[in-house]
């Protein structure tokens, strides 16, 4: 990837596609990667299995070797999400929950479901800046991702956090169990109409999906046909919602079931699924379909294509698709399709950390902005106060939103198009319309601050900024800075910019020494005077190589 050409493409639309041909970038595959393990290499891999690295990630990693640092991450013990609450108390009065309590479990109420979506949207945003530093964040909106589900097509709030449980509890486990409770799930059956699903009249939606999407994809090499597409359906006839629990709950009605057998084409080797009748002939049925379903490769390459868009780059080459794709397919069959496998074997391998794959994906917009948030650690409110937290979440989630990822709300079934939709893929994520509001986020919260009542997210430059090996060299701050902020190195012409802002003008290297300490030491005649121009020039440093085009890459 050619690095600053990513701002130029116009937005183009095409079919989704499996693969591209391209020239070879890289014959790497998935030997374990043997160089030195450095820092450089930790920062690589945290940016792009987390969703920003603090200072404190890097510490809490120090020391590990790379096999230790993969199993760190991919450690879903230390976990604990919480539950979404009501921050809307003050505002709207709900009968069944205070407000700072959850309501995942309230009745369906149809005058809340909109602010109780509203504080969904908000905490799933806030899952991301308040990750442990493990890849479950990022796997998470993999999967919500992949099993697309629009909040706003489902009428239920409470339908749609089960729906998301369900996406944490399996986003690190056995794939082939999360697809057959992702196809009973009440979000997913209201989604993809499952619930219309019935005997003499089934819908084909959701079978559709499940072979299109979810399984086997579009390859060249899945040949499933339309008449499996209906036989599909068939075998789904019967699961529904239930409304009358609460929350609603997925249900398996027997009379609404087709009993009949269904006959499959001869890419699935002329399968005959056997009809059932009684209450456990829906999960019979589905247990028999996932199976023949998941004794085709193609569902392996499919996922691995996926994930390997999703964490390393987003063309897969003839080379990649041999060295990469098909091995690691391998391993996800080997394994019966439990996950940590595959994506232990793609992060210690040699391909992953190759300098072909170094700083060439593009930030998703949540990436973006937890990342600035957290590369300086700036400060929550008192979960105290849940309005003025919840606020805060919110308008993260909002900033998110107005970037093209309205998290809760994909666009389609599909996803959204940087991780599909060819030619541009992740270039997607940058237009003309998107970068200045990347950038207005962070100038805001640097300069000004979002104030929420007696809250302000707002940057304090010197949290970062201490905690750098030497912040009174100019040189070595500078230094710093770019190892920490940025994917990659600068040009000398760069970095002699961000140098003339600490020292505008090429005035001496021992004026910035000078400024620094005494902006530290309250005791120096000139204090106040050095603090506010330093801090100042912090600011207008970090401005400067955040409004670069390296700082969109990871």
């Amino acid at each position: 990837m050619k690095r600053r050409e990513f701002f130029q493409f116009k937005r183009a639309v095409a079919p989704p596609s499996t693969g591209l041909k391209v020239s070879r970038r890289t014959n790497t595959g998935l030997d374990v990667y043997s160089s030195s393990w450095n820092q450089d290499d930790l920062l690589h891999l945290l940016r792009r299995v987390t969703f920003g690295v603090s200072k404190g990630d890097v510490e809490e990693f120090s020391g590990l070797n790379l096999e230790k640092t993969i199993d760190k991450l991919l450690d879903t013990s230390v976990v604990s999400a919480g539950e979404p609450l009501n921050h809307y108390g003050s505002r709207l009065t709900d009968p069944d929950v205070k407000l700072g309590e959850s309501w995942v479990k309230a009745p369906f109420n149809p005058t809340l479901e909109g602010v109780r979506k509203q504080s969904m949207k908000g905490w799933i945003w806030s899952l991301a800046l308040n990750q442990k530093p493990t890849a479950f964040g990022k796997m998470l909106l993999f999967w919500h991702n992949h099993f697309a589900v629009e909040m706003r097509m489902v009428p239920s709030a409470s339908a749609f956090y089960h729906y998301w449980k369900v996406l944490s509890d399996y986003s690190l486990g056995n794939f082939k169990t999360f697809t057959r409770q992702i196809t009973v799930d009440t979000a997913m059956l209201y989604y993809l109409n499952g619930r219309l699903n019935r005997k003499g009249a089934p819908d084909e939606n959701y079978a559709r999906e499940l072979q299109e999407l979810f399984t086997l994809g579009k390859g060249p090499d899945s040949q499933y046909t339309e008449d499996d597409v209906k036989a599909a359906a068939r075998v789904l006839t019967g699961f529904t919602i239930n409304y009358r629990t609460t929350p609603f709950s997925s249900i398996f009605s027997a009379n609404r079931h087709d009993t009949d057998d269904k006959q499959f084409s001869s890419f699935f080797d002329n399968t005959v699924i056997k009809g059932r009748t009684g209450i456990n002939a829906g999960m019979d049925e589905l247990n028999d379909m996932l199976d023949m379903i998941f004794a085709k490769e193609e569902v392996s390459k499919h996922i691995c294509r996926k994930l390997y868009r999703y964490f390393v780059y987003y063309k897969i080459d003839d080379n990649a698709e041999a060295n990469v794709i098909a091995p690691l397919a391998k391993i996800f069959r080997d394994n019966n399709y439990e996950l940590k496998p595959v994506l232990k074997a793609l992060f210690m391998s040699e391909h992953f950390f190759d300098s072909w794959n170094r700083a060439c994906v593009i930030k998703d917009p949540l990436t973006h902005s937890v990342n600035f948030l957290r590369q300086f650690e700036v400060k929550l409110p008192s979960a105290s106060n849940i309005e003025t937290l919840y606020q805060a979440f919110v308008f993260g989630a909002s900033y998110t939103a107005i970037n093209q990822m309205d998290l809760g709300d994909p666009p389609s079934v599909a996803g959204w198009e940087a991780w599909y939709q060819l030619p541009l893929y992740q270039r997607s994520w940058i237009t003309s319309d998107s970068l200045p509001k990347r950038n207005e986020l962070q100038d805001y919260i640097l300069w000004i601050g979002h104030k929420i009542g007696s809250y302000t997210m707002k940057v304090d430059v010197w949290d970062l900024t201490k905690k750098f090996s030497k912040p009174n060299d100019a040189d070595q701050l500078i230094d710093d800075a770019i190892h920490f902020l940025l994917p990659m190195s600068l040009s000398a012409g760069q970095i002699s910019t961000l140098k003339n802002i600490l020292l505008p003008g090429g005035i001496p290297d021992y004026n910035w020494t000078d400024d620094y300490n005494a902006a530290i030491n309250d005791t120096y005649p000139n204090h106040a005077t050095a603090l506010q121009s330093v801090t100042l020039r912090l600011a207008s440093l970090y401005k400067a190589m955040m409004n670069l085009s390296e700082y969109q890459l990871s």
